[in-house]
Formats: C-alpha cells, sequence, structure tokens
C-alpha cells in the first residue's frame, strides 16, 4: 500500500521564524517574535492558500509552427491565509518600525519572515509533511466584524521562495 496521507486545515500549524537575522528586516522581524513569543506555534490554519508561478517563455524558431524550447523566467511565489492567530501583533508585523509613535522620518523596512507549515495527521503520528515559504512580507491585512459571525482576518503574502519535505516513521 503506498504511503498516502490525506490532510484537512486541523491538521496544519503555522510558526513564524526568521531566514536571515542579519539583516534589517530580519532583526526587525526577530524583535517581533521574540516580543511576542511567535516562536512556537501561531495557530492552527484555514484556508492556506501558497501559490508558485513560473513564467514560462516558448522560443519558436523562424519557419516553425511549434516552440522548440520552453524557457524558465521569473518564478513568484505569493499566498492567502484567511485565519490564523492575529492579533495586535499582525499590526506591528505588517507595518514594522511604522506602528512606532511617532513614525520614522525615513524609509521604513518591514519585517521578513519564513513560514512554516507543517501538516500531520492524527492517525499517523510518525509521518509529516512540511511547507517552508521563505522571505516572506505580508502584502495586505483585512479585519472584518460580520454581523452575526465570528470576527475574521485576511493576510496577503508575498514571498522569495518554497520548499517542501516529507517525513515518515
Amino acid at each position: 500500500m503506498p504511503n498516502t496521507n490525506v490532510f484537512r486545515g486541523s491538521d496544519a500549524s503555522l510558526v513564524l521564524a526568521v531566514d536571515n537575522g542579519e539583516s534589517v528586516e530580519g532583526n526587525l522581524a526577530n524583535t517581533l517574535i521574540t516580543e511576542y513569543d511567535f516562536s512556537s506555534v501561531v495557530g492552527r490554519l484555514q484556508n492556506v492558500q501558497v501559490k508558485v508561478e513560473n513564467e514560462l517563455r516558448a522560443y519558436h524558431e523562424l519557419g516553425k509552427r511549434f516552440a522548440t524550447e520552453l524557457r524558465p523566467g521569473n518564478i513568484n511565489v505569493y499566498g492567502f491565509i484567511e485565519r490564523a492567530h492575529i492579533n495586535g501583533a499582525l499590526i506591528r508585523l505588517l507595518l514594522g518600525d511604522g506602528a512606532t509613535s511617532p513614525p520614522p522620518t525615513g524609509t521604513i523596512p518591514q519585517p521578513s519572515f519564513n513560514i512554516v507549515i507543517t501538516l500531520k495527521n492524527p492517525a499517523w503520528p510518525d509521518n509529516s509533511s512540511k511547507i517552508t515559504v521563505f522571505g516572506v512580507k505580508f502584502d495586505t491585512w483585512y479585519f472584518r466584524l460580520p454581523e452575526d459571525e465570528f470576527v475574521m482576518e485576511e493576510i496577503t503574502f508575498k514571498a522569495i521562495r518554497i520548499s517542501s519535505e516529507e517525513t515518515s516513521g
């Protein structure tokens, strides 16, 4: 029988981590992770989408009807998280130094994070899958207070690269 897992949103957890603490953006992220204790699991995820776009470009030789070669172009990584542990700390994450009063007069660097999404099936506790999205910057954030439901927040992000690994015991 092949080793297959079916994961649900309740099987995922989110951790924010710093890739490069030496850079200004990484140092800001490290400060916020320490201040708000984000080094542990941030929360259960709902409707996480990570999208990778590779801009393939076709090369056509003169006189040929079909492309003779596909060449890689830019690779764009971005995504969307409908729900995670989001509170006032998210505003600090999104605004960076712009959240301080008075705001700085110069340019404001934005924190850069790694998002680690761990998928574990309770039926197979020794098996797990991990997706790491590197160099994430929160793009947009919004807060919604519906009339008869729960408060919801949503985040979109852009990233530098992505990796995946699977372990089985």
